[in-house]
This record gives C-alpha cells, structure tokens and sequence, in this order.
C-alpha cells in the first residue's frame, strides 16, 4: 500500500465546493497559459475569457493580480515537488537527474511568474522551501550511493542549475542542454 501523495500548497487555495473548484482549476490553467505566451503582462480580462468565466468571478478567486501570480507559482513549485515523488524509485543517480531535468523546465517557466510576482510575498520562502524539501532526499539517497560528492547541499545544486539554466546568451537549445549537462555532472562523484 503506498502512502497517499501529501496535499499541495495550491490545494489549500482550491476552493471545496465543485463549481467553484472547477472555475478556480479553469482560471488556474488559463492563466498559466496567457503568462507563458505574454509574460508578466498577462491581461486578467484575457486570462477570465479563456476561462469561460466573467472578471468577476477571476476576482472572487484572486482578489488581486499577485494573488493569481502566487497561485500559479505554487502550481509550478508543487509539480516540481510532485515530479520528485515519481521518480523516487529510479536508481539514486537516475533518479537524481530526472528531477533537475524537471528543475530546467520549472526554471524556465517561472521567470514571467517571477517577474509579475511581489518580492516581498512570503509564498517566495514557502515555495523554496517546498522545493529543496522535494529535490533533499534524491540529493542524500544519490550520495549515499555514491554517486554524488558528499559536501554537495540541495542548495548549491539549486543554484547550479538555475544559474546555468537562466542564462539568456546560449546559441540555442543543444548548447543550453550540453551545458546544462555539464553543470549536473559536476556535482557527480
């Protein structure tokens, strides 16, 4: 029997009746998609249309355009967290880099979230701590094998990777991966 998954931050803003979940799910994926095609400026008119739902009803949900913006930045945060989860059962190496591959996806998508998100939000901190508690225990079982330098934190291969995979001058995506690639092994025993 395995142990159910835990409840997601952005469950705990899922409102419980199921009209209002499905509207609050739709505005979820709708806003998702307006932030990745326009970024930060992303239109709450827009983001409500491709809902199916009227602004007010966006506003019921997300008072505010942080509040959204939060809430979609948690949607990413517990995907990556979940990503963790699924592939626990890979060899500790494997497994390991299957979820820094999920990282580079997260960090890629969470740059207009970020630059639409209030710096001083406490969901930042809560965010990263969902994270580095998702990645930990792949990081420790793969240095427990051996596979992985012992003095190596979950912080240094966090900014590791989103360093590399934040860098705006690659030539294109085969470069970004070899580099990427070269960064992930470093950490490697």
């Amino acid at each position: 029997m395995t142990a159910a998954a835990p409840a997601s931050a952005l469950d705990e803003r899922r409102p419980k009746r199921a009209d209002a979940a499905r509207n609050f799910d739709a505005l979820v994926d709708a806003g998702r998609a307006a932030f990745a095609e326009d970024g930060s400026g992303a239109s709450l008119e827009d983001i409500a249309r491709r809902a199916g739902v009227g602004i007010g009803t966006l506003y019921r949900n997300f008072p505010t355009r942080d509040d959204l913006i939060e809430t979609l930045y948690l949607g990413e945060v517990d995907a990556l967290a979940a990503s963790a989860r699924e592939v626990a059962d890979l060899e500790p190496w494997e497994a390991l880099r299957a979820w820094l591959d999920r990282f580079v996806t997260y960090v890629g998508t969470k740059h207009a979230l970020l630059d639409g998100l209030n710096r001083e939000s406490s969901v930042l901190g809560q965010c990263r701590s969902i994270m580095l508690s998702a990645g930990e225990p792949l990081l420790v079982r793969a240095q427990r094998a051996g596979a992985v330098d012992p003095d190596v934190t979950i912080g240094d291969v966090v900014k590791l990777v989103s360093g590399v995979a934040a860098v705006a001058s690659f030539d294109d995506e085969v470069q970004r991966a070899r580099v990427l690639n070269l960064a992930i092994n470093a950490i490697r025993r």
